[in-house]
């Protein structure tokens, strides 16, 4: 079997390829910001009131890596943490005003650069790629629960 044909492999390439694009355009922008980042300060600013546990599994994180990505985003200012009232082990994030505002500016700029992780496909085949991928997810996920 030839590496180039497994699945793990494109998927890893895919990755690699879909990390290059996000942070050229992040650099561009001025923008010091990671996928991973992104994420977690896509998911505190949907959901309000979460606690870094939450954030690690609503963006399908390690729980045991994710203070570190909250720690980078607090240094930059775009995340505040607070004690939970309701359990002091557990601290709660939140977007400062700065990082709910580079949010909406660079949101824009994120979903622009999607066609540019999957190049050579037309609206079609992303579409049926980002269905199928969908549906592997859900399957893995699945059989984890299991």
């Amino acid at each position: 079997m030839n590496i180039s044909t497994m699945p793990g492999h494109l998927i890893r390439r895919l990755h690699q390829l879909s990390t290059q694009v996000f942070a050229a355009h992040m650099q561009a922008d001025g923008q010091p910001l990671t996928p991973v980042q992104f994420a977690a300060l896509d998911a505190i600013r949907s959901t309000p009131g979460l606690d870094q546990a939450s954030v690690a599994a609503l963006i399908a994180y390690d729980r045991a890596t994710i203070g570190g990505v909250i720690d980078r985003l607090e240094k930059k200012g775009l995340v505040a943490r607070s004690v939970s009232p309701t359990d002091r082990r557990a601290r709660l994030v939140k977007l400062t005003p700065t990082g709910a505002s580079l949010f909406e500016r660079i949101l824009p700029r994120v979903a622009a650069l999607q066609d540019e992780i999957l190049p050579g496909l037309n609206p079609d085949e992303r579409r049926q790629f980002m269905a199928l991928a969908a549906k592997a997810l859900r399957a893995a996920e699945q059989t984890d629960k299991d």
